[in-house]
C-alpha cells in the first residue's frame, strides 16, 4: 500500500512487518489491506468496530488475530467456528494466513453477517461459511452445529463462564476452544473453571503474547474438549447471564 500523505508507513507495509515479526508468511498482507479499507468504509455507517485508523486496525485487529497461529495449537486443515465474529475477527485473518482452515463465521446480528458476506466476496473466500444465528441455539442438544467443529475461537464476546457455555457445545470431543482475552482475566478464568469442567472441557494452555507494534499484551486460553457436553447445556442466554454456570447468581 502507498505511504500516508505525511510519509507514514502504509497499512500493507505495516501488516507485512507485523506478520514477519510473528514468524508468519506475509502473502496475506494485500488481502488484509483490502479488508481494512472495506472495514473503514463500512464502519462509518455500520458501527462495526471502535478501533479506527490504519495503525490501530493493523495491530489490534489483524496482528492480534494472526498471533493465534503462533500459539502452537494446530488449526491447519481443521474446521473452525468464530463465535460472535462481528466484523470478522479473528476468523478471517486466520483464514487468509492459512487457507487450509475450514472456517465458519457466526454472528447474531444480520447486518454484521451481511458485512461478512461482502468481505468474503471481495476477498474470494467463497468457501467460508457465514451463519446468522445464536450459538446457544445452534449448539443446543439436537442443534445443527452441536459438537461438529474441530475448534471454536472467540474474542471479547462475554465473560469466561458464559463464553465457555456458548462455545464448548459446538466443539467435538478432542477439539479445542480458544478464548482471546485480556491478561487481567485471572479472576474471570477462576470463576469459569467449574463451568469448563461441567461442559466437558479442560484448560490445556494459558498463553500471554504481545501484540506487534503496541504495548498491549493479550491472553489466549486453550480449552481441550475431553468429553461430550451434557444435553442440558447450553442453556438460554438469559439464564446464562442470570446464573453463570458454576458461578454466582447475578441479580
Amino acid at each position: 500500500s502507498a505511504p500516508g500523505p505525511d510519509g507514514s508507513e502504509g497499512i500493507e507495509a505495516r501488516l507485512r512487518r507485523g506478520l514477519r515479526s510473528l514468524g508468519l508468511p506475509e502473502d496475506a498482507a494485500p488481502s488484509m489491506a483490502r479488508y481494512a479499507a472495506l472495514l473503514e468504509e463500512r464502519n462509518a455507517v455500520m458501527d462495526l468496530t471502535a478501533v479506527t485508523g490504519e495503525a490501530e486496525i493493523a495491530s489490534l485487529h489483524f496482528l492480534d488475530s494472526a498471533a493465534v497461529l503462533t500459539a502452537g495449537i494446530p488449526l491447519s486443515e481443521r474446521s473452525l467456528i468464530d463465535v460472535g465474529s462481528g466484523a470478522g475477527f479473528p476468523g478471517i485473518p486466520l483464514r487468509l494466513i492459512d487457507p487450509t482452515i475450514r472456517l465458519s463465521l457466526l454472528d447474531a446480528r444480520r447486518k454484521r453477517v451481511e458485512f461478512l458476506d461482502e468481505v468474503c466476496a471481495a476477498l474470494d473466500l467463497d468457501d467460508v461459511i457465514r451463519i446468522h444465528g445464536r450459538a446457544e441455539e445452534l449448539g443446543a442438544s439436537g442443534g445443527p452445529y452441536r459438537e461438529t467443529f474441530d475448534g471454536a475461537v472467540s474474542r471479547a464476546v462475554a465473560s469466561m463462564p458464559i463464553l465457555a457455555e456458548l462455545c464448548l457445545p459446538l466443539v467435538r470431543t478432542g477439539g479445542v476452544f480458544l478464548a482471546m482475552k485480556s491478561v487481567h482475566c485471572g479472576d474471570e478464568l477462576e470463576q469459569a473453571r467449574p463451568a469448563i469442567g461441567i461442559l466437558g472441557g479442560e484448560i490445556e494452555r494459558i498463553w500471554d503474547y504481545p501484540v506487534p507494534d503496541t504495548e498491549v499484551v493479550h491472553r489466549l486460553i486453550a480449552i481441550r474438549k475431553v468429553c461430550p457436553t451434557p444435553d442440558a447445556y447450553p442453556r438460554p442466554f438469559a439464564r446464562m447471564k442470570k446464573r453463570p454456570l458454576g458461578g454466582t447468581v447475578r441479580r
